[in-house]
């Protein structure tokens, strides 16, 4: 890490705080799970300040494998991920005080970017812990939105805690990536879109890394598509998600070795968690070759720039078209941020 607070903080430093739903010191009651309802209140929020993204598909892609796919591309949200969504809903939840006071995040590139741009819309000052090793065009356009950022060791640090001081130093509020009400209702806004121009589906595949952006498809799904089974999908080094749905708790494991840098997470949120177990169909899993795959049909098919984790739902479809065959499922296409350099190689590795 580059830069931490120089000294640990006190009973009298200001606390961080969290957006939306606040959870009582003196309660043992967890924080209320967010609800559809939460996410059409997202939807409202965001609404002329996020895009609303395109649905793509493709006779090529259908023949090939039997079924009828709509991809939703989140690749070309603003900063290029559905993080923008989550982070625009939690800021404008501020009040002027804690808006004045800055947020603090931490995040190995999209969410912090969605951060950093949601932050400067509102004109909140932002700082995020971003890892050593995180994409160059990520950190650059972190920093290009105006936000101050923060460099760790993810194999050696912990994140949480030295966002959580760099929060209680300042008396900044802290904006988790995925375990957090406004967050996941502000995700689930993606595949809100998505059935408002499809309709019902038959089965919808999501990346998995925290579970924000699944949790909130769930809640949407829940609403607009009962009868649709929904799928996360995660990288096949880093299944933390699959082992606790398996075992009914969750899991932690060790920071996995992928090329999806945003789905490098070892643990669901406690939140997040919560949703997936109970609406979840089943958890799968895609291999780095795999995601690469599906970068270059991407870019020969569809003509367009996806990032590794934003490939895991089409990746794992390839194994589910049989026992989806004639059916209508939707893709959520997560992000596009890959440096230039990077994505060249990855397309032309054999």
């Amino acid at each position: 890490m580059t830069t931490q607070p120089d000294r640990q903080p006190t009973e009298r430093d200001p606390q961080p705080t969290e957006p939306g739903p606040q959870r009582d010191p003196q309660s043992t009651e967890p924080i209320a799970l967010p609800t559809f309802a939460d996410v059409r209140d997202a939807a409202e929020r965001i609404r002329g300040h996020a895009h609303r993204t395109p649905v793509l598909t493709a006779r090529r892609l259908d023949a090939e494998l039997g079924l009828h796919v709509y991809l939703k591309c989140e690749n070309v949200q603003r900063v290029g991920a559905f993080k923008f969504r989550g982070a625009f809903n939690a800021i404008s939840r501020l009040d002027p005080q804690q808006r004045r006071a800055g947020v603090v995040a931490w995040s190995s590139g999209n969410h912090a970017q969605a951060v950093a741009l949601a932050a400067r819309l509102h004109e909140t000052p932002a700082t995020i812990v971003m890892p050593l090793d995180a994409p160059a065009t990520k950190v650059a356009a972190t920093k290009g939105y105006g936000a101050e950022v923060v460099s760790y060791d993810r194999y050696a640090e912990d994140r949480t805690e030295i966002g959580r001081g760099i929060a209680a130093e300042r008396g900044a509020t802290v904006l988790p990536p995925f375990d957090h009400p406004d967050i996941i209702a502000g995700q689930g806004t993606a595949a809100l879109e998505l059935f408002e121009e499809t309709g019902p589906l038959d089965a919808l595949l999501v990346p998995l890394g925290g579970g924000g952006l699944l949790s909130g498809s769930l809640l949407s799904a829940g609403a607009l598509a009962p009868d649709c089974a929904v799928y996360g999908v995660e990288p096949e080094a880093g299944d933390d998600g699959r082992q606790a749905l398996r075992r009914g708790e969750l899991v932690t494991i060790a920071t996995p070795q992928t090329i999806a840098d945003g789905a490098q997470t070892p643990s669901l949120g406690e939140l997040t968690f919560a949703i997936i177990r109970e609406r979840v169909t089943d958890i799968l899993t895609a291999t780095d070759d795999e995601l690469v795959e599906q970068m270059r049909m991407l870019a020969a098919t569809f003509k367009t720039v996806a990032e590794p984790t934003g490939c895991l739902g089409l990746a794992a479809l390839r194994h589910l078209a049989p026992e989806l065959a004639g059916k209508r499922v939707g893709v959520i296409v997560s992000g596009g941020n890959v440096d230039l350099d990077r994505y060249a190689a990855l397309l032309t590795s054999r």
